[in-house]
């Protein structure tokens, strides 16, 4: 049986800010609004999405490969290794993606970790606009050791 474990998520978090191609202005719109409450905080972004956070805005991105390059699973990877806090992905559910697959698995860690996702402007504003963004939080992430010291049987 899985027990919880709680983390604190320091005032400072580490913002993970993906897009698709055609959702991409809407983020950068989305960024330019909330700018004044994003500057406290580290951003993570896959790379042409962070390339245009920086020339926009003038924020320090941490730039990723592109999200086809696995920028995607570099993000993923960030959110196994507890090193960002929320994710803010603008994914485009009308239009096939080359990297399905690494969008879901990107979505799926997600939730595995217990990390705030939101997959829209609406769901990023009530995010941003938490008490919770600007103080700690004692996070519960679930605790997989159980799973991870399971005994495989050899068939």
């Amino acid at each position: 049986m899985e027990q919880d474990t709680d983390y604190r998520l320091e005032p400072r978090k580490r913002i993970a800010l993906v897009a698709h191609d055609k959702k991409k202005k809407d983020l950068i719109e989305w960024v330019r609004w909330n700018r004044a409450g994003l500057v406290n905080h580290v951003i993570i972004a896959t790379g042409t999405t962070g390339r245009l956070l920086e020339e926009e805005l003038g924020i320090q991105v941490i730039k990723l490969q592109s999200g086809p390059l696995g920028g995607d699973q570099q993000i993923g990877a960030k959110i196994t290794e507890g090193e960002i806090d929320l994710l803010i992905f603008f994914w485009d559910p009308l239009e096939m993606q080359p990297h399905d697959t690494d969008v879901k698995a990107l979505l799926r860690i997600a939730v595995v970790w217990n990390i705030p996702v939101a997959c829209n402007r609406a769901s990023a504003d009530f995010i941003i606009s938490s008490p919770l963004m600007s103080g700690a939080y004692q996070h519960l992430t679930p605790d997989y050791e159980a799973y991870i010291k399971r005994v495989v049987g050899m068939e």
